[in-house]
This record gives C-alpha cells, structure tokens and sequence, in this order.
C-alpha cells in the first residue's frame, strides 16, 4: 500500500493526496488492529500445528499447545482418540469434537493435546506409540502425566493401547467401546474409568459390560471404574469432552503415585450432560 502511494505520488493534486492518504491510513490501521487482534486471540487460546507425514508409516494428527506451553514446568499430554464417523484423509475432521473442539469454544485445558486421525479400520496400537513417542520427543511435556481418551472407535482404540501400554499412561477414559484384544490383562495397572450409555444404539453397552466382567472375574479391577448411563445415547457422550470434571479426573492421577490409585471422588452421571455446550461463549447443542 504504501510503495503504490510513493509510485503515484509525482502525478496526483494536493486534493487526491489528502484523500489517498487519509484512505492508506485507515487501512494500515485497520490492518495494524487485525494483527493485533490476532495475536490477542493467540495469547488467550495457544496454538494449533497439523503434523503431517512425520511419522514413516504413522497416523497425522494435531497438535494443541495452550498459551502457558513453555511457560514453566512441562505440561501434561492427552491423546485423544475420535470414532468411526472422522476417519479418513481430511484432517480437518478431527477438529469436529473432542479435547480441541472444546479449547476452541472456549474451554481452558492446562495440556497439550494430540489428535490423530485414523484413515479406516481399527486403531493401529504401534501406530499411536510411534506417534505419542515422537510428541514426547519434540514437545515439552511431562512423561509421567500422559492421558488416554477416545470414543465409540476411539474407545476401542484406547483400551487396546492401554492394555499393551500400561507404563506409558497415567490414567484413561474409554467412552462407549470396547476392546480388540483377547488379553488385556494390562489394564488392571492404569486407573481406568470406562462410561456407556445403557441407550446406546450404535455400540452395545454390552461392549464395555464384556470388559469390566472379565476384570471382575479375575481380580483386576482395584483401579477400575465403571459407569452405565441410564437411558444416554451413543452421541450424548460425546459431551464429556467439553465438562471441567472429565479433566480433573484424568489430572488427579500421574505414573509418580505410588499406588496408582484410581479416583473415586469425582463423579460423572446423565445430568452433567444436559448443557454441557453452554458454558462455553458461541457453544452449540
């Protein structure tokens, strides 16, 4: 703007160059505050990075950092893993629910989080180390205090991996799933809550019930807790991601405790998901 009004400066009058310079003014200002107020929205919210093809033969995802990253002490990493409905190739999906959907509304998640996107089928659980191996080398967070939490697929997905990955995770969630694995014997060693909704269409109850039976059968469930909601949907979990409490519980537990034990103070039911979006400015149903 500037090098096109020094350009036509030798052949405009008094009058026009008052105007154009008045009309350049305004326009630097007006770009002057867009900036600024692009940096503002940064300050309050941190950053978001698509990562991809980083991983030879791994997963892209996103990777969320929030305004006090590199602010202090390393903060701690939640991988969230999303359901059937976002697998594909356009990563831009991912971003439709979840851990960052809900920073993105408004919600403040004192972590980093790593978003992958499944391209189809079941999660890959050496995929997701190679790619949660690969955040922990090249972002600043805490090895001890990394969390699971994945839905419907997703749910799958995280009691697979933390099933073969216990000494890696903190504590995880698994929301209307499952699991692959005819041995899981590893999750008795990571505090562990798994919620179903009893009206679920799309994934069983019975599905999570399969699982918690088996680790009740065989004395594996000192760190395990287990929640069927009355009459909830498959969709209505969804809105767990976006309550304060479902961070807290993950947060209250780290792989420094000595007993690992699982927090059974902090409680989640079908009425904690009614207006779960609203707290949040701009929220949505």
């Amino acid at each position: 703007m500037i090098l096109l009004f020094l350009l036509l400066l030798p052949f405009m009058r008094l009058s026009d160059m008052t105007s154009v310079v008045r009309l350049s003014l305004r326009r630097w200002l007006l770009c002057c505050l867009v900036w600024l107020g692009g940096l503002n929205a940064i300050a309050q919210t941190g950053q978001l990075e698509a990562v991809r093809q980083a991983v030879p033969d791994g997963y892209d995802f996103w990777v969320y950092t929030p305004p006090e990253y590199g602010q202090g002490e390393p903060l701690p990493l939640i991988l969230f893993l999303h359901g059937a409905s976002l697998c594909g190739r356009n990563l831009d999906r991912v971003l439709r629910y979840g851990p960052i959907h809900a920073v993105r509304k408004g919600m403040r998640i004192p972590a980093v989080i790593m978003s992958p996107q499944n391209t189809g089928g079941q999660w890959n659980t050496e995929k997701l180390d190679a790619i949660l191996e690969y955040t922990k080398d090249r972002y600043d967070v805490d090895p001890m205090r990394v969390y699971v939490i994945g839905m419907s697929l997703g749910g799958y997905g995280t009691l697979d991996f933390v099933a073969l990955y216990p000494e890696k995770v903190a504590a995880a969630m698994a929301l209307c799933g499952g699991t692959t694995l005819k041995d899981f014997d590893g999750l008795e060693d990571v505090p562990l809550w798994i919620i179903h909704g009893t009206g679920d269409r799309a994934v069983s109850v019975r599905e999570s019930q399969k699982v918690t039976d088996r680790l009740q059968d065989a004395h594996l469930n000192r760190r395990l807790r287990y929640d069927w909601l009355s009459g909830v949907s498959h969709g209505a979990l969804a809105r767990l991601f976006y309550l304060d409490k479902t961070y807290d519980w993950l947060f209250s537990h780290t792989l420094c405790d000595k007993d690992r034990k699982v927090n059974r103070d902090i409680r989640i039911d079908a009425s904690d998901l009614t207006g779960a979006y609203y707290q949040f400015q701009g929220g949505e149903k």
